[in-house]
């Protein structure tokens, strides 16, 4: 009589390895609770060398989620100068396993993404810019001393890298 021998562990271990390498590939997310932490380890003291780009948006934000694949997209700008992007969102830290990181993984986001999770918003969308009612999305570009700020949704990547570009001018 044959004795039968299960490949079940085997299998279960390759499934877990290809599933976790699956997910490794894609970004991390990154919680700040306090705004002033926000401010000192991602806008103060930024190399000139580099613009920055802040976009602010959450996974309920219909507007925020049709232009994410442009600013993914930044990463093959190959310009004067490197482009660094982050991904702020203004998404509840509750919902982090539940829809930030499923939503992260299923659109294949591999940016810098940071949970924003400072209860304070109005106390500190005038320090990001005066300007800002709050509404998202919104985007911050900062280029050694200069800073743009844009409350608006961007249509195209055409668009978005001709107003980021704005800021060499």
């Amino acid at each position: 009589m044959k004795k039968y021998q299960s490949n079940y562990p085997i299998k279960a271990f390759l499934f877990l390895t290809l599933l976790w390498m699956q997910f490794s590939s894609y970004s991390q997310v990154v919680v700040i609770e306090d705004y002033a932490d926000f401010e000192s380890e991602y806008l103060v003291g930024r190399s000139s060398d580099t613009i920055y780009v802040f976009n602010f948006w959450a996974t309920w934000c219909k507007p925020c989620v049709q232009e994410l694949p442009y600013f993914d997209s930044l990463n093959q700008y190959a310009g004067a100068k490197p482009i660094s992007l982050v991904l702020v969102s203004l998404d509840f830290k509750t919902q982090i396993e539940k829809s930030l990181v499923p939503f992260l993984t299923k659109n294949n986001i591999k940016n810098e993404v940071v949970l924003l999770a400072d209860g304070k918003v109005n106390k500190w969308i005038d320090e990001v810019d005066p300007s800002w009612s709050g509404s998202i999305p919104a985007t911050l570009v900062i280029n050694g001393d200069k800073r743009l700020f844009f409350e608006q949704s961007f249509h195209s990547y055409n668009e978005l890298i001709n107003t980021i570009l704005k800021i060499e001018k």
